[in-house]
């Protein structure tokens, strides 16, 4: 007879549903890649009244999920209710009670997750996160294991479907941001409260997960600069395009000078990389290795069915762990770099200026950027009339070199307003 591998699960929305969908469906398979049937004993709601279609017997649903956690008849802990309280007291509990977890919650593992992978290891049990990152994009293993044997030097993704579908409809329909952003909203692309997703914050999660992983070091959410795509304009993505670019929002990790810099922030991408054919909600992650070269992973970066087999697959893995008395690789810190901060990092910037319609606006601004040390490569101006804007894009600069620029640019009277501050990042996405 298999041997029954019990389950409990923290949560049953739109994950969870599609968790518990994919077990139901793929039984007998499951059953035979894993050696041991699984079965989903208990799970934590919030509304016992809801039918959620599972086929489950009423019994097995709990408003405990501390119940889940301490129940005799689970064996591991699936969590897929999200954000950071209760489910991090929830799963070192389940860790100390020597369960292995499995999880998708990106929030939590990028704000606690060196606390969470040492508790792991005191407790001899495995953490699996796969889900936690670009949805059902396997990149955490590849990153854990496959490049193992590898020194990753730069890892470039678009990490958030919500975002990359308003600037794929702003860029190929000339649609106005916030016209697009109700679309996303209407089609569940984004939440009521869209702030996590259009600010960058949930890119950034993902961003320093994938960086502790490619660098050895413990990266927090909190390390990540972040800026979102709210300020992006049609004469922002006109530019781009005139140029050979497509805005993306995109997530920055590299090693240089030995500390590591994360940021999550628009850019210009040229059109000739992988990245800029990345359209509506997919997701990609683009990484550059030492001995491997260049690799990229696309694919749905969230949805029910999406995630919820990146979970059942963790489910597999520690199953199979289980049964082999074993655990998974772990991750490292062995390396220990510092954080870069933003203000040290050079690029090329684009810059929107609305200005007067006068004599000597432009030897101003050009006399503000080479106080600075901000070179100009290229500077044009569009409109007429009363006011004006003026386009610039400039050569490689620090940083900390442009802020104090669009600063001074900002105190010049003839400037109205300085519309628009972007990266423009080369071919090579040099730091």
């Amino acid at each position: 007879m298999d041997r029954v591998i019990r389950l409990g699960m923290l949560g049953c929305g739109t994950v969870g549903g599609g968790v518990a969908t994919i077990l139901a469906r793929e039984a007998d398979d499951i059953t035979a890649r894993t050696g041991a049937k699984l079965e989903l004993t208990r799970v934590a709601v919030r509304d016992l009244d809801r039918d959620r279609g599972l086929g489950l017997p009423s019994e097995a649903f709990t408003t405990d999920p501390e119940e889940v956690v301490a129940a005799d008849d689970v064996d591991i802990v699936v969590e897929v209710m999200g954000g950071r309280d209760p489910a991090g007291s929830l799963i070192r509990r389940a860790l100390e009670l020597g369960k292995p977890v499995v999880t998708a919650n990106k929030e939590l593992v990028a704000h606690e997750g060196p606390e969470l992978f040492a508790a792991a290891r005191a407790a001899g049990v495995d953490l699996a996160y796969e889900a936690a990152v670009a949805g059902a994009i396997p990149i955490i293993k590849p990153m854990k294991e496959s490049l193992a044997g590898d020194r990753v030097e730069r890892v470039v993704g678009i990490l958030n479907g919500t975002t990359n579908y308003i600037l794929t409809r702003m860029t190929e329909e000339g649609a106005d941001y916030e016209a697009v952003l109700a679309d996303a909203q209407a089609l569940g692309y984004a939440e009521a409260d869209p702030t996590a997703d259009v600010g960058g914050h949930d890119a950034a999660a993902k961003a320093a997960i994938l960086a502790s992983l490619a660098f050895d070091t413990a990266v927090h959410a909190d390390d990540v600069f972040t800026q979102g795509i709210e300020s992006v304009n049609a004469t922002d993505i006109r530019v781009a395009d005139r140029l050979g670019y497509v805005i993306k929002l995109v997530g920055i990790a590299s090693e240089a000078d030995d500390r590591v810099a994360v940021r999550v922030h628009p850019a210009f991408l040229p059109k000739t990389h992988p990245l800029a054919s990345v359209r509506g909600s997919f997701n990609a992650v683009y990484v550059e290795a030492w001995a491997t070269g260049e690799l990229m992973f696309y694919g749905r970066g969230a949805g029910a069915m999406p995630t919820g087999a990146a979970v059942v697959g963790d489910v597999i893995d520690v199953a199979r762990n289980l049964l082999q008395t074993v655990r998974g690789p772990t991750e490292s810190q062995h390396r220990a770099k510092s954080i870069r901060p933003i203000e040290e990092l050079s690029t090329q910037y684009y810059l929107l200026l609305d200005v007067e319609d006068a004599a000597g606006v432009l030897a101003r601004v050009a006399t503000a950027f080479g106080e600075h040390d901000v070179s100009i490569a290229q500077v044009w101006q569009e409109g007429g009339g009363d006011s004006a804007q003026l386009v610039l894009i400039t050569h490689r600069a620090r940083e900390a070199d442009l802020r104090a620029t669009v600063e001074s640019v900002t105190a010049i009277d003839s400037v109205r307003s300085v519309a628009s501050v972007l990266r423009v990042e080369a071919e090579v996405f040099d730091s």
